[in-house]
């Protein structure tokens, strides 16, 4: 089979196309094209998440590294992504490689592969990657088998979390925090950001209640672990029954976040990641360039125009994101699926200290969530947004593509189209400042349609008239 790295590397169905062998051929590939650029004496990290059988994914690909003489650190247990990548900075590493699906459904899982500055491997260097693998066949992979690449030297097992705890203890100011008279509960999902909450805030005052902290790769419960509002029943239930300031969940490998406000109102990904912005200009005084995706939020272009910052625009994607945050020295970068990444830190995503900074917010202000997103709307006005996966047959694929290009509007609801960019898919801004966006997957028949507007009707109204243009 094709192995192919999407937006976030390669991921397949457990024992269907994810399997041992094509996990060391992946393995194998990135041993070939770090020797064919001289990288491979700086070794690799070695991550995992909580999903079935991801430490024996792990270190197989832990086995293939020793078999061309790269030592790895495998971690000694399930971590989240950041861990991982911030103990590649940390160790000087060639690179990660991490075992985790991230928040697809759990019979799946997957291969992530980081570079020497702990992001996501850029679009280049995936794309060579994907030669690298598909030139490897099964009397191409070398392996040393684990106990005997430990007592080589060439793997050793460790703890990758001290490092990562004192990075954060360095960003965020925990002592504060745990101080704080707050009342938290956080959903880790089944996931690998199990319990770290609690090891860095855990001690003091603040009150802090975990939920789906045993490791179950079944994800009970919940489509997928995915912190968006369909999946976080029991958190929302939790935070009303509590009382609580706040619900935090991190998905799969804890890279994104998702947030609960004081109410039990799930706060959108896009809102966040405004809140985030706004925090980190208004309350800390950081300036310098924001980042963002197609699909999140404007209000990242109108907190630049009011505190006089630069905003740039990506394509979706956080591999996209992090070369222009390491380019521009930004303050922070943002993408629709709830991941944030911030600078002083790792150019990739990070759902622990995001929910941090959150919390350091409604400490620094005394205000809670839903008064935090007040006080942004009255700086940049109410920006409401929903989103409609929607599935249709295969063969139609090449009708809904000409439906969209075809597609060219002077007006959506009685509002001028000021712009068009077609550079995803249909784009399509209005004069009040709304937009309304059509993508089709790269790798499925779904289209998914993005809508942005000062109200939670107009947002909705819009997606329905995607839907029309596109004829789904």
């Amino acid at each position: 089979m094709a192995i192919k790295f999407g937006t976030d590397g390669w991921r397949g169905v457990i024992a269907e196309d994810f399997t041992f062998a094509n996990v060391r051929a992946c393995a194998q590939g990135l041993a070939n094209y770090l020797k064919e650029r001289g990288g491979h004496g700086k070794g690799l990290v070695i991550g995992y998440d909580t999903r079935f059988a991801s430490e024996a994914f792990a270190a197989a690909a832990a086995e293939v590294a020793a078999g061309n003489g790269i030592k790895a650190l495998l971690s000694s247990r399930a971590v989240p992504t950041p861990v991982t990548s911030y103990a590649v900075v940390h160790n000087r590493s060639a690179g990660a490689i991490v075992i985790t699906a991230s928040h697809n459904p759990p019979e799946w899982n997957g291969f992530k592969v980081k570079s020497e500055s702990g992001a996501t491997a850029t679009p280049e260097a995936t794309a060579e990657l994907e030669k690298h693998v598909a030139a490897v066949t099964a009397d191409m992979v070398k392996r040393t088998p684990l106990e005997q690449a430990r007592k080589d030297g060439l793997v050793r097992l460790e703890d990758l979390e001290p490092p990562y705890i004192q990075q954060l203890s360095r960003l965020a100011d925990l002592e504060t925090l745990r101080r704080a008279d707050l009342n938290v509960v956080v959903d880790s999902m089944y996931g690998a950001g199990s319990g770290y909450f609690n090891r860095l805030l855990g001690g003091g005052r603040l009150k802090l209640t975990e939920m789906h902290a045993e490791r179950n790769p079944a994800f009970p419960g919940m489509r997928q672990p995915e912190p968006i509002a369909p999946n976080l029943g029991g958190l929302i239930a939790e935070v009303k029954r509590k009382g609580a300031s706040v619900g935090l969940a991190t998905d799969g490998d804890a890279d994104r976040l998702g947030i609960v406000d004081e109410d039990g109102e799930f706060l959108t990904q896009l809102q966040v990641f405004g809140l985030l912005c706004f925090y980190l200009l208004e309350v800390r005084g950081q300036r310098g360039p924001m980042v963002k995706t197609t699909t999140t939020t404007s209000m990242v272009f109108r907190l630049a125009e009011l505190y006089g910052v630069p905003a740039y625009e990506t394509p979706v994607g956080f591999k996209y994101v992090a070369p222009v945050m390491m380019a521009k020295d930004a303050i922070i970068g943002g993408e629709e699926s709830g991941g944030y990444g911030f600078r002083g830190h790792i150019p990739e995503r990070d759902g622990m200290l995001a929910g941090l900074y959150l919390l350091d917010f409604m400490v620094r202000t005394g205000r809670t969530p839903s008064e935090l997103l007040k006080r942004l709307y009255e700086k940049v006005g109410p920006h409401h947004y929903q989103r409609l996966d929607l599935t249709f047959p295969a063969e139609k694929r090449a009708q809904v593509v000409a439906n969209l290009a075809q597609a060219n509007p002077d007006e959506l609801q009685r509002k001028k189209v000021v712009r068009v960019d077609r550079s995803e898919g249909l784009r399509l801004f209005l004069s009040d400042g709304s937009w309304l966006f059509a993508r089709l997957s790269g790798t499925e028949p779904v289209l998914r349609i993005y809508a942005e507007s000062p109200s939670l009707a107009r947002s909705a109204s819009l997606l329905q008239t995607g839907r029309d243009i596109a004829g789904v």
